[in-house]
């Protein structure tokens, strides 16, 4: 006696993607509720199963949905926003500032939309996210009726969502207590990388993710400089820190893995860690192409994400199945890695497993989810079909067909699309609405080129250190006299150091804009060695030399700092200056106090371009009136220091630099 379900879809290719990689054809699937009843021959299933509803998959290859393994779905509203670019120019250049600028609750809510539309074009049935506002993220992707594995990212500095790290774990813990256990959602916390948050951050997530047996999504060893930097830093590479802060005892998912190492491959097998290859993005921002055939050589769960709309520039899984295996053949010069059978297991149940859900979904098995998705192969770009080898099905997926070829989705045994016509959402107003965004962000991008000031205040950490600053320069011959009264009772030494600094001066075409200064100041020790290295940024406001009675002492210039947290070729490339000066000195540094008042006094070696010695005499003040009597001091220092009238005063140590 045969059994009612809910619904069967017959007359298809069935490839059912299991460890086994069954097919049946024709084959059929039996469906009851959310869950998958039974699989196989459609005489089979026929025989064994009733029902009111049968689909008819009109020789369709029917096949699981695709696991999107690694996504930060509203970005698709600054897709295209800033390209050609690395990495940390893109993201801390021009991502990062648009994002503390615009990304609200309205603003993921409607890239969330647009970016479930495009998934669902693609195939995609469960994507795995990390953004800000994600509470936003998975009431919306639910109300779609897409699976998604939603995380609260994390980072050591404020974001558009949280002032804090403390208050991002909070929005991580609202979103457990809302979606555990949900039919489609399931929620993860997200420290973003090991560079952008302290041990302190991974431990309290990695704790919040243990507790709650909850997935923990993080970046790992994306570039070739992530990894650097952390060995310079604590002497070792990304995985082995990570793996130190205990991250690896959640259920982890690490995105992109593009230089690691077969001992760091092995770290993350035996810590059951799936891996997120995003080859697209990885190829566009030249970030390297990581060594998936050596991952699952060694047995790790390898799945395929497409990354976020900003880097890649889009979701179109079947480009990303694609290039995960010609990036493969490529780049080890061997034709036979990663046959198109194994790329698909990637795309479904390894990506399932990857992302720790591989009970639940990824292949068609009796009791998993009903997330299934047909697939037209009869088009002239996939013409004829060869069935001499059961692999050839596979062949045609990964190697000719297109998302356009998608025809059906299924996701826990609801319809999100039926011949392509996708019902909840209405694609037409959400292209309208991210009209409204584009041109916001425009007029904001428009204005902030235009002002080194505001693309300094962009990157962070600005401050206008004074208003005011009181100089003088003055080309010396022999320092060693001015040193000996520096250095003797006649005369207050507060403290004293040495450096050699490496400054490169930006200058622009709009004079109004100032100098933009990177320097690198290496602390140098009584016994020669350098004990740490710091580097600013230092924008020098256009010199006003008005007000003073004395020409050659430069009255006042503003000055806004900032770390220089990046290295030179990033503001390089950040700031696009129209000129360059670059300068190296050896510079002895005192701050005295002559006749009550606090002046720093330079002694400067001028290694690059080589011009001898100059004193440089300073200090600040926060009123012209102040300025003025301080000025009278530094002619009268300049005397005290016994500098001979020979001996130059000049009023622009800039000007000295470009003669």
């Amino acid at each position: 006696m045969s059994k009612t379900v809910d619904l069967i879809l017959t007359n298809a290719t069935v490839l059912t993607m299991d460890k086994a990689l069954n097919q049946y054809n024709p084959g059929a699937v039996a469906v009851s509720n959310d869950s998958i009843i039974d699989v196989g021959l459609a005489s089979d299933i026929k025989e064994k199963y009733t029902s009111k509803t049968v689909f008819d998959c009109k020789g369709r290859v029917l096949m699981p949905g695709f696991i999107n393994t690694h996504t930060h779905i509203p970005m698709t509203l600054l897709r295209g926003l800033a390209d050609d670019l690395r990495l940390e120019v893109w993201l801390l250049g021009y991502i990062m500032p648009v994002e503390r600028e615009f990304v609200t609750k309205e603003f993921v809510e409607l890239g969330t939309k647009i970016g479930c539309a495009e998934l669902i074009r693609s195939g995609v049935t469960t994507f795995v996210d990390m953004y800000y506002f994600e509470n936003e993220v998975a009431k919306i992707t639910a109300d779609i009726g897409l699976r998604a594995i939603c995380s609260q990212t994390v980072l050591k500095f404020p974001t558009p969502d949280a002032k804090s790290y403390e208050d991002s774990l909070e929005l991580t813990r609202e979103l457990i207590k809302k979606y555990k256990n949900h039919p489609l959602i399931i929620p993860a916390v997200a420290p973003h990388a090991a560079y952008t948050c302290p041990p302190e951050v991974l431990k309290a997530c990695t704790d919040l993710a243990v507790k709650n047996d909850i997935p923990l999504h993080i970046h790992i060893s994306e570039t070739a400089e992530e990894v650097e930097n952390m060995r310079k830093q604590e002497g070792m590479p990304v995985v082995p820190y990570v793996k130190k802060q205990d991250v690896f005892m959640a259920k982890t998912i690490a995105a992109h893995c593009v230089h690691i190492d077969e001992g760091e491959m092995r770290t993350l097998e035996h810590a059951n860690v799936g891996v997120a290859h995003n080859p697209s993005s990885n190829l566009k921002l030249a970030s390297g192409i990581a060594p998936i055939i050596r991952m699952l050589e060694i047995g790790l769960n390898v799945g395929i994400g497409t990354d976020g709309a900003a880097s890649n520039n889009d979701l179109d899984f079947f480009e990303e199945i694609r290039l995960a295996t010609f990036i493969a053949k490529g780049s080890s010069g061997d034709p036979t890695a990663i046959p198109a059978a194994k790329t698909l297991e990637m795309a479904t149940r390894m990506g399932a497993e990857a992302v720790h859900i591989g009970e639940l979904t990824g292949s068609i098995e009796k009791g998993k989810r009903a997330d299934l998705i047909t697939i037209e192969l009869s088009t002239t770009h996939n013409s004829p079909p060869f069935r001499h080898d059961p692999n050839g099905v596979y062949s045609q997926i990964v190697y000719a067909s297109k998302s356009t070829d998608v025809m059906d989705v299924m996701v826990n045994g609801k319809w999100l699309m039926k011949e392509k016509i996708i019902t909840k959402i209405d694609e037409a107003d959400l292209i309208k609405q991210s009209r409204v965004y584009s041109l916001e962000i425009d007029k904001f991008i428009q204005k902030r080129e235009k002002s080194v000031i505001s693309k300094l205040i962009a990157i962070g950490g600005t401050t206008e250190e004074e208003s005011f600053e009181v100089q003088s320069k003055v080309a010396i011959k022999n320092p060693i006299p001015i040193i000996e009264i520096i250095e003797s009772d006649q005369i207050e030494l507060v403290r004293k150091r040495h450096y050699h600094e490496y400054d490169t001066y930006f200058s622009f075409s709009d004079e109004e804009e100032g100098r933009l200064r990177y320097r690198e100041d290496h602390f140098i020790e009584p016994d020669g060695t350098v004990s740490h290295v710091r580097s600013r940024l230092t924008l020098i406001g256009k010199s006003r030399d008005q007000q003073s009675a004395h020409k050659d002492v430069l009255l006042s210039r503003s000055r806004y700092i900032a770390p220089a947290t990046q290295s030179l070729r990033f503001y390089k490339e950040y700031f696009k200056p129209q000129g360059e000066i670059e300068i190296e000195k050896d510079r002895m540094r005192y701050l005295v106090n002559y006749k009550g008042e606090e002046f720093f006094i330079n002694i400067d070696e001028m290694i690059k371009p080589k011009l001898g010695y100059f004193l440089e005499i300073k200090a600040r003040t926060w009123s012209q009136v102040d300025a003025e009597v301080k000025s009278n001091l530094i002619v009268s220092l300049i005397e005290f220091l016994g500098v001979s009238a020979e001996e130059k005063i000049t009023k622009d140590y800039l000007e000295i630099i470009e003669q």
